[in-house]
């Protein structure tokens, strides 16, 4: 983050925008930011108020403070929220209007603000995509607000940053950027660029989830079932190889890294029913959105088998758990995620995350208007997804 001045200076501009949340701040992340900003000679008008799942209501704020500074670069650093939000201001304060009018894709006719995000977790992936999600503060409805001018032009990866993370949010950041990796894979829209990514992504996530999370795993593979040695190494090697020695805070970079391609083969791709599952969960019972992915992921790799057996077989193949041709590649996988789940305390039910049982066909409906679920490789419903919240209620 050190260069974060001279990236700056290279944009241009004079005041700047810094965008990220409370927990940020009291890591002292955002201190630091400012203060490189500071002797590189800019003005900094932070906002610190971004809240996790950002709302109209936070675009409005930070939108106010845009304005009356006259703002002419960006910077955002955190996790997706931050950025999430920081895209949203950038929408508004160059094209005008409402949040709702850039819902969809490509509907900014302006030019927008140069942005600099620097990632604090490695989940979203949001500093590679151009996409602003953003919650309608009144209905709680999420809306994907895209355009190929507000993605950041520049992406500073600090593994260091990193290190702060608290155990929970680790986790359940990582499961997320594991999907990412999943689901952008088999998604109808996957090409051979996405595909280069979600592979690439999905070896470094699984490889270094384990010792970022500290779970000690026995997982399945075709080579060494050796457990962990200590804590700053990696344990049984799911590449189906020798263990690997992967210090943590290599583990970390590689995390970032993998987060961060998983980010790109979204922007080339996009997401499947796990995320339109996920959203309603979040909306209506507060459940981190990390936490109801790894609930509901392993249950729609499942249901999506049938469809893309041959892609599932790839990634199984990429770790070792089986050849690229067995048929029940689909269920190792959606094994090997449940393990990953539950070695990180993560909860692997609705049930454990207090969901109401009566409310599954409301959410259902609600997840069936999602639009992430429109590009799964196994076309979805409400019925069927009510299916998917009923097989993940007692999992």
């Amino acid at each position: 983050m050190a260069r974060l001045g001279e990236f700056a200076k290279e944009l241009g501009g004079s005041r700047i925008l810094f965008v990220t949340d409370p927990g940020i701040e009291r890591a002292g992340h955002a201190a630091k930011g400012i203060q490189f900003l500071h002797d590189a000679g800019f003005d900094v008008s932070p906002f610190d108020d971004v809240q996790p799942n950002p709302t109209t209501e936070d675009v409005d704020r930070g939108l106010a403070i845009a304005k009356k500074q006259e703002v002419n670069l960006i910077v955002a650093i955190g996790g997706g929220s931050a950025m999430d939000c920081a895209r949203g201001i950038n929408f508004l304060l160059t094209n005008g209007g409402e949040m709702r009018d850039y819902w969809g894709v490509g509907k900014a006719t302006k030019p927008m603000l140069p942005l600099i995000a620097i990632p604090t977790t490695a989940g979203t992936g949001s500093e590679a995509q151009s996409f602003a999600l953003i919650a309608d503060a009144k209905t709680h409805m999420k809306m994907a607000c895209g355009d190929k001018k507000a993605a950041c032009r520049v992406a500073i990866l600090d593994p260091d940053l990193t290190l702060s993370m608290p155990a929970g949010v680790t986790a359940t950041t990582g499961i997320d950027a594991i999907s990412h990796a999943i689901e952008s894979f088999v998604t109808t829209k996957r090409n051979a660029i996405s595909q280069l990514f979600s592979r690439r992504a999905w070896r470094l996530l699984v490889e270094a989830f384990p010792v970022v999370t500290a779970a000690n795993l026995d997982l399945p593979s075709s080579g060494s079932a050796s457990s962990r040695t200590g804590p700053d190494h990696a344990g049984p090697d799911v590449l189906g190889e020798r263990p690997t020695m992967i210090t943590r805070v290599a583990a970390r970079g590689r995390m970032l890294l993998g987060a961060h391609l998983a980010g790109a083969a979204i922007e080339n791709s996009m997401l499947g029913a796990t995320h339109a599952l996920a959203n309603p969960l979040t909306a209506h019972f507060g459940v981190t959105h990390g936490c109801a992915i790894g609930v509901m992921l392993p249950h729609v790799i499942r249901f999506n088998s049938s469809a893309v057996p041959t892609l599932y077989g790839r990634l199984a193949a990429d770790l070792g758990l089986c050849t690229a041709d067995d048929p029940g590649a689909g269920d190792l996988i959606a094994d090997l995620i449940q393990r990953l789940v539950f070695a990180a305390e993560l909860p692997t039910s609705l049930r454990a995350c207090r969901v109401d049982a009566q409310m599954l066909p409301t959410l259902a409906e609600e997840a069936s208007h999602q639009w992430t679920g429109t590009f799964n490789p196994r076309p979805v419903d409400a019925m069927s997804l009510l299916k998917l919240y009923e097989s993940a209620f007692d999992s």
